[in-house]
């Protein structure tokens, strides 16, 4: 399953405002926010080694090429939405879970892991036991970040990513 053409035109409209969410959390200005180098791929156009069948969406970090193809030392992160899970929990949650509330909450899930990694607040490379951690105080801080947004449906989502209760 891939997404369609007017979903992936609503990932794109939910990663920019993502931007400002993230961004107004950590109190950057859109430069600070735009200065975190990442993209967003869909399933249809990642790597073998960039699909995983155990979350929504995952990170890959590499390194900016320079102009005669060595590396500039500086990285950029990749994030990997991975079509078929988050299509099928909406599909599994129907009615109650919604695709424009899903893509924020990864959304700005994965822009937090970004500004983290990137600015030094934690280690990309962490083991299973730090990551799990991590990914602990990644989802509180959705749930801070997201906590005042009025949107269908998204209390659900919200809920579902607490402590109690796991949608992947």
């Amino acid at each position: 399953m891939y997404f369609s053409k007017p979903q992936r035109s609503l990932i794109n409209k939910v990663f920019s405002q993502a931007e400002g969410l993230v961004g107004g959390y950590y109190r950057m200005s859109q430069k600070q926010m735009k200065a975190h180098s990442y993209d967003v791929k869909t399933l249809a156009s990642l790597e073998k080694h960039e699909v995983s069948e155990n979350a929504f969406a995952h990170l890959c970090r590499y390194e900016k090429a320079g102009p005669e193809g060595g590396s500039t030392g500086a990285e950029f992160y990749r994030i990997c939405l991975q079509d078929n899970r988050i299509l099928d929990a909406v599909e599994r949650g129907t009615p109650f879970i919604q695709f424009p509330p899903l893509m924020t909450y990864i959304a700005v899930h994965e822009l937090i892991h970004v500004v983290r990694f990137s600015s030094g607040d934690t280690d990309f490379d962490l083991s299973l036991e730090e990551r799990e951690v991590e990914e602990d105080k990644v989802h509180r801080i959705t749930r801070n970040v997201l906590g005042g947004i009025s949107l269908p449906g998204f209390g659900l989502v919200l809920e579902c990513f607490s402590n109690r209760y796991k949608i992947n």
